[in-house]
């Protein structure tokens, strides 16, 4: 670790960490009511954004389960019942627009500290890449998005009202970032700056990978990773290079046992919105095509079905129609009610006649983490690289192995999640690695065994779409990157993009129209920038 010495700078923390934020009222409100201020040093506010990756109830519930299980088909949606996507909409946009303003703090700090500069790169890096992620997931989300000039208007009132900037900017600035980044962390460990002064530390307020570089280094290398494959559709000349350097250069990646979450017994947060989401719509179940898919010849071939999936109420293994006619009969039960199934497991009520999402994976809020990066899914990046030839030359051996190794990982992981977690008692049985393997060499997931390097990219793709099981975003993101590739009943996703929250049509109503006016309208059809 470079530095040891906590830097610490004493000003006022204003009430928009509790308030409602939109990107056009990140401080309006502060502005306005200057009242309860709250001295804090900046590895609180740092560790505030860091508090920030959890996932919010309403968005869970609201975008999640209503909206990106349907368009993944990772699962089924049995009834449209929750249509008001703008609470989850609102929960996402508030929340990252409250982490931007609070980053945008610490870099008005860094820019006035009096002290040496150098002091500060260090910590200035780790604040790049966690808003680096979050940045690039919201506009994965929605698109082109207020960015360079929001959170700022508590320093300008003429930032108040931010305009949009196009995803593609944002997305360089952010690649940007995370290069820089790592050329910072990269740097031989010393106690002080060339003048003799101790580099600031965030220390224990890093309770995200407690202050260790290597960690935040490899999490940036896969940020890069992840967005450069993203991208590489639309501007292969600006992304095939850099997927190049990383691999020709030896980029770090994480590794095994170093899968990035959120932990909430490590953390010491209770994820109580989880099991919350899934009570209360109580509309998702396993759908027939991401089950037909981990099966052959009518047997599972895939140990993590039982991991995702449960039984209905008889017993019996039967999806929910991806595609429903109006014959189809609609589930009941109550499969996710935390009170009943926490008296009696099999008590799923009697209505609950299709199998749903293993009701431990959606009940335990302490020891089931908020997944941001896998080591399976680096492994999938990797594969397809290779095979591909992005940036380097094509090797599918290499390209075999990585996919090999993305599987076996991915089995592993979700086999851990069911382990570690101290109340899941439907445990069903934990495979060796020779029955792992296994698994993976069923002639369906065998990379050699397909007759094509086109079947085989197709494999890795839906492999890297069954790790994301708990990431429906990151599973968003793939569907829309490689179009009817994927495993898919009935017909091709249409869902792009999601609208901007009803707070930035009202707020900052000129740049929305603007924005809206030149995507075409603010709709759902609409695609961003990225997308083939």
């Amino acid at each position: 670790m470079r530095g040891i010495i906590k830097y610490k700078s004493l000003l006022l923390l204003f009430l928009f960490i509790l308030g409602v934020a939109g990107c056009v009222k990140d401080f309006e409100e502060l502005n306005q009511n200057p009242f309860l201020p709250t001295a804090v040093v900046d590895g609180a506010l740092f560790n505030e954004i860091i508090s920030s990756l959890r996932l919010g109830h309403n968005r869970q519930l609201y975008l999640h389960n209503e909206k990106l299980y349907q368009a993944t088909q990772l699962a089924a949606l049995t009834a449209e019942t929750f249509q008001n996507p703008s609470i989850g909409l609102e929960d996402v946009w508030g929340n990252y627009y409250r982490a931007l303003a609070n980053a945008r703090e610490l870099e008005s700090r860094f820019e006035n500290y009096t002290g040496d500069p150098e002091a500060l790169v260090n910590v200035h890096a780790q604040l790049k890449i966690i808003m680096a992620y979050k940045t690039l997931h919201i506009t994965d989300l929605f698109g082109d998005i207020p960015y360079f000039e929001a959170g700022k208007s508590y320093q300008d009132v003429s930032n108040l009202r931010p305009i949009f900037d196009d995803q593609e900017s944002i997305y360089k600035s952010c690649i940007a970032d995370l290069e820089s980044a790592v050329e910072v962390l990269s740097a031989p460990t010393l106690p002080t700056t060339p003048a003799g002064e101790p580099y600031a530390s965030f220390e224990s307020f890093d309770t995200f990978f407690k202050n260790d570089f290597g960690k935040w280094i490899k999490f940036a290398n896969g940020l890069q990773l992840r967005h450069l494959v993203r991208m590489v559709e639309v501007d292969p000349e600006y992304a095939k290079p850099r997927i190049g350097k990383l691999i020709t250069e030896g980029a770090s990646f994480i590794g095994k046992n170093e899968d990035i979450v959120m932990s909430p017994r490590e953390q010491s947060w209770d994820n109580w919105g989880l099991n919350w989401s899934f009570r209360e719509h109580n509309k998702i179940r396993m759908g027939s095509n991401l089950w037909n898919y981990m099966r052959s010849g009518g047997q599972v071939i895939d140990p993590r079905a039982n991991i995702f999936f449960e039984t209905n109420n008889e017993e019996e293994w039967k999806p929910y129609p991806q595609v429903p006619n109006n014959n189809t009969p609609q589930s009941g039960g109550e499969p996710y009610f935390q009170d009943k199934r926490d008296a009696s497991y099999t008590n799923k009520g009697s209505g609950n006649i299709y199998s749903n999402l293993n009701y431990y994976l959606v009940r335990d809020n302490w020891d089931i983490p908020e997944i941001i990066m896998t080591y399976a899914e680096v492994r999938f990046l990797l594969a397809e690289v290779y095979l591909r030839g992005l940036g380097i030359a094509p090797e599918p051996s290499i390209a075999d192995i990585r996919y090999q190794e993305g599987m076996f990982e991915s089995m592993l992981f979700w086999q851990n999640i069911m382990q570690n977690s101290l109340i899941w008692i439907n445990n069903v049985q934990v495979l060796t690695t020779g029955e792992l393997f296994q698994a993976i060499d069923h002639p369906k997931y065998n990379f050699q065994a397909a007759a094509s390097d086109e079947d085989r990219l197709d494999l890795i793709y839906a492999q890297r779409w069954i790790d994301a099981f708990r990431q429906p975003w990151e599973a968003f993101a793939l569907v829309r990157r490689v179009n009817n590739r994927l495993p898919r009943e009935g017909g091709p996703n249409e869902l792009f993009r999601f609208k901007y929250p009803p707070s930035e049509k009202n707020n900052n109503a000129d740049n929305w129209m603007q924005q809206a006016n030149k995507m075409g309208g603010d709709e759902n059809n609409v695609k961003i920038w990225w997308m083939p």
